[in-house]
């Protein structure tokens, strides 16, 4: 299985960050080699509507450090999305990501009965951290992008949101929240499994 992993959050020790490393240790665990992107550390744009990629060829025109993370994604079995909420969504980083992958679109996208590119049955873990406890607000942000993603060959999505955190090491104290994560890593990896050590996994 091919696990990739992109790291939403401009800080490169917060709670989404910790918790994404927390499940790739677990991908280690059952013998994978994630691959991550830490989007904060490169440099690129959002889609620039140029059309190429449903005009003239099958991938994005815009060549930056994005590019590489596209590749990556188009052949990964499993995407980790890791994202704080920032004024009430995903980061501005992880949303240029999610708007360049309409590239990923056939140009019938609007019609065709399979609108994507990519191989079907892709697997999708987001992980969520919110400051605000309560578990009404940001609701809406996994079902918006998970439905998406859907549109775009992903098969099974899981959540893993940790509410109440704002300090970044808040996650990592809250019992409750490392057995959800653990949870969706054994429905994702099987039985569990973390390597000796703090629950973190270099790259």
């Amino acid at each position: 299985m091919k696990v990739v992993a992109l790291l939403g959050s401009p800080r490169r020790r917060g709670n989404s960050s910790f918790l994404a490393e927390r499940f790739l240790a677990r991908a280690e665990g059952a013998g994978h080699r994630p691959v991550v992107h830490e989007l904060g550390s490169l440099i690129y744009k959002g889609c620039v509507a140029c059309y190429a990629c449903k005009t003239g060829r099958e991938d994005c025109a815009v060549r930056d450090d994005l590019t590489r993370v596209l590749a990556d994604v188009a052949a990964a079995d499993l995407l980790v999305l890791a994202t704080p909420v920032y004024f009430g969504d995903v980061t501005s980083q992880l949303k240029a990501f999610i708007d360049r992958t309409f590239s990923y679109f056939t140009p019938d996208y609007r019609t065709a009965a399979a609108p994507s590119r990519l191989k079907p049955g892709k697997q999708l873990v987001f992980i969520q951290t919110q400051g605000n406890p309560d578990e009404s607000t940001f609701a809406d942000i996994f079902p918006k992008y998970a439905g998406f993603l859907r549109r775009n060959s992903f098969g099974a999505a899981h959540l893993v949101r940790a509410r109440g955190v704002s300090a970044p090491d808040d996650a990592q104290k809250r019992q409750e929240i490392l057995d959800q994560l653990d949870r969706v890593a054994n429905e994702v990896f099987g039985a569990p499994h973390l390597p000796a050590g703090d629950g973190q996994v270099s790259w």
